[in-house]
């Protein structure tokens, strides 16, 4: 039974959610400096998939289903949105994927018969004038290319999300490990195609990229996953989703003291900018949720 009321542990875990897939941005940010951004996916896909394969069912009646979702919405997604982060600074990369949610409305209002109310639509609205500013910033302009790689990576999170709307019986862990089984093929097949450098790479890799790929796997995916589905079973996504809004601020903190980025008035304002949007996204649907109890209007599960 979920429930509204949230104890001081659950606001901990939240943060610590957000934390966990914050700190990945910037730790992938490093990592892609050695290894090709999609093998590092594909890497990071088989540490969680062996990780958790392990405790769950296979889900044989589902498994075309999730196959489908998981090129849309692991393959794909973290194909675009970690290529476009190669030539990003990981602070402007974590604002701009936070497009996800105001994508996912739209999709929802377009194909999932949904609702948004003015509130939404001016969040909506106030997130794209953010990234508006942000890619008018003259370290952004240059690469638009890498940009627009990683909007087109939101969108296909938010597309994939909409078909696991669609999925029943089938519970959290499950998901997270059988989109892991799905999708680390995938990635790697990808890579092949698109990437060179593979063995030389690998065989050159430090212990300091190796620990990279076990963070990526084990923290920021199973057990990040882990926290937040603890917290979605007990409560309204639209309780907690706002508690996300603090991971591009970790992402952005993490980069300027470990990757050593700086941040111009330009990028600090379209983010802040961004940040009210999807703020306003985010709690205007938590308070269509509470005039719906059946939680139809939940958001999905956040970006990670």
């Amino acid at each position: 039974m979920q429930s509204d009321h949230l104890t001081p542990v659950d606001y901990l875990m939240g943060a610590a959610v957000a934390l966990t897939w914050g700190m990945g941005v910037v730790f992938a940010k490093a990592a892609i400096e050695h290894f090709p951004p999609i093998l590092l996916m594909a890497l990071r896909f088989a540490v969680t998939a062996a990780a958790l394969v392990w405790f769950v069912r296979p889900p044989l009646a589902q498994l075309g289903r999730l196959f489908g979702i998981a090129l849309v919405a692991a393959a794909l997604q973290y194909s675009l949105t970690f290529t476009g982060l190669k030539g990003l600074d990981a602070s402007v990369a974590a604002l701009v994927v936070q497009l996800e949610v105001p994508f996912l409305v739209l999709l929802g209002v377009l194909f999932l018969n949904e609702q948004a109310g003015w509130r939404q639509w001016l969040g909506i609205a106030l997130a794209f004038i953010g990234v508006g500013l942000i890619a008018g910033e003259p370290r952004v302009v240059g690469a638009w290319v890498s940009m627009l790689m990683v909007v087109a990576g939101a969108l296909s999170w938010a597309v994939g999300q909409a078909m696991i709307r669609t999925l029943k019986g089938i519970d959290g862990l499950t998901l997270t490990a059988w989109i892991a089984v799905c999708a680390c093929p995938q990635l790697l097949v990808m890579s092949l195609i698109f990437e060179s450098g593979h063995a030389h790479a690998i065989a050159t890799a430090d212990w300091v990229v190796w620990a990279t790929v076990v963070y990526l796997g084990l923290i920021m995916t199973a057990f990040g996953y882990a926290l937040w589905y603890s917290l979605v079973r007990r409560h309204p996504i639209s309780r907690v989703g706002p508690m996300l809004l603090l991971l591009p601020l970790f992402s952005t903190a993490g980069a300027v003291v470990f990757l050593g980025e700086t941040l111009t008035w330009q990028i600090v304002l379209g983010g802040g900018v961004v940040l009210t949007g999807v703020g306003i996204v985010l709690f205007d649907q938590r308070r269509a949720t509470a005039r719906q109890p059946s939680g139809r209007g939940d958001l999905p599960k956040g970006p990670g």
